[in-house]
């Protein structure tokens, strides 16, 4: 973690903390609501994606009817976490986790360069869009949502959604298509919308990291005993949330996908708030702290520091996240490796 400017936050405490219990109080704020569209297509939200692949996702996100940019963008954050190098236990391979054999069907060089990469983000992407927009042709008589229906046959495969006549009462299936569809707004960029009440699960998690203020910064805490209560600044968001029934990911750079992201003049509190090494890079946040108002936020900033007050008005400020159950249920498993275990995609087919 990176020193945090104390600076006026610690002076103006008792003013954000007065400030938030009229806030609290009152409820209503400007909030991100409908969806952001470009040429009547949904676009991605500044950030969520590494910048260098935010074109290619928006290209091929709008190949076919039935996916979107966020779509996309939502299944390649669920395969690999977007990591071009990614490789699973079942031998499936890439950003877009392609077995061998269903890439040799699939396969698109989108670059032009002579080959189909499994390995080269160009062609993961295309394919991976490529591969969708198949399975779509494929169940297109099937009656019902066309985009779930081609989810649930990009996971159980395309007869299996023609015998059900829909979405096939197979657990793994239907939770893969919800959460697909959940963690894509995650991905789509908002447009303003007034009058949006503050949720109880938010003001709840500023009321748990209040009672925290003043606790000293621990590396890797998570409030245990065994660790003197302490926290560090995803351990302490995590806490919050967990206190009011929603389950984050332990990290920060997974936290940020756990629901839509409000643009700094759409804040309210109880949003969650990020920095990053590289502000064209979500993969680079390395702090996350709860928005309270005013540009304040409470975070645990570092070794030898405690949970405090601190202005969010910081270089490397890289956006915000408004957490809902349901983003937060779609978010993958990270393993302790790194790896992502929970993605349903060409591996199954």
């Amino acid at each position: 973690m990176v020193l945090r400017r104390a600076g006026a936050a610690a002076a103006a405490a008792a003013v954000v903390t007065v400030g938030l219990i009229g806030i609290v109080a009152v409820g209503t704020f400007a909030a991100s609501g409908t969806v952001g569209t470009r040429n009547g297509a949904a676009t991605l939200s500044a950030g969520t994606v590494p910048a260098a692949y935010q074109p290619m996702i928006q290209q091929w996100g709008s190949l076919c009817p039935e996916i979107s940019p966020p779509m996309l963008a939502a299944q390649l954050y669920q395969e690999s976490g977007f990591d071009p190098s990614a490789k699973s236990p079942a031998k499936a391979y890439g950003m877009a986790q392609f077995l061998e054999a269903t890439w040799a069907t699939y396969g698109v060089d989108a670059n032009s360069d002579g080959k189909r990469d499994i390995w080269d983000p160009a062609d993961a992407i295309a394919s991976a869009a490529t591969y969708d927009c198949a399975l779509a042709k494929d169940v297109s008589r099937v009656p019902g949502d066309r985009q779930a229906n081609m989810l649930a046959a990009y996971n159980a495969g395309p007869y299996a959604v023609i015998r059900a006549g829909g979405i096939p009462p197979y657990r793994e299936t239907q939770g893969y298509v919800k959460n697909i569809q959940s963690l894509a707004r995650s991905f789509t960029a908002p447009e303003p919308a007034a009058g949006v009440a503050l949720s109880a699960q938010a003001a709840g998690a500023i009321y748990f990291a209040q009672t925290k203020l003043g606790t000293p910064y621990l590396w890797g805490g998570e409030g245990l005993p065994s660790q003197s209560g302490r926290f560090d600044c995803s351990g302490l968001t995590q806490a919050a949330f967990a206190s009011v029934g929603i389950t984050l990911p332990r990290v920060a750079n997974d936290q940020w996908y756990a629901g839509e992201h409000p643009s700094r003049d759409q804040l309210r509190p109880g949003d969650l708030v990020f920095f990053a090494n590289d502000l064209g890079d979500p993969r680079s946040i390395h702090h996350v702290g709860i928005y309270v108002g005013g540009g304040y936020m409470i975070d645990a900033p570092h070794t030898g520091a405690v949970i405090r007050y601190d202005t969010i008005d910081q270089r490397d400020y890289i956006g915000a996240t408004r957490v809902t159950p349901d983003g937060a249920g779609a978010l993958p498993v990270r393993n302790a490796d790194g790896t992502i275990t929970s993605g349903q995609g060409p591996a199954k087919t």
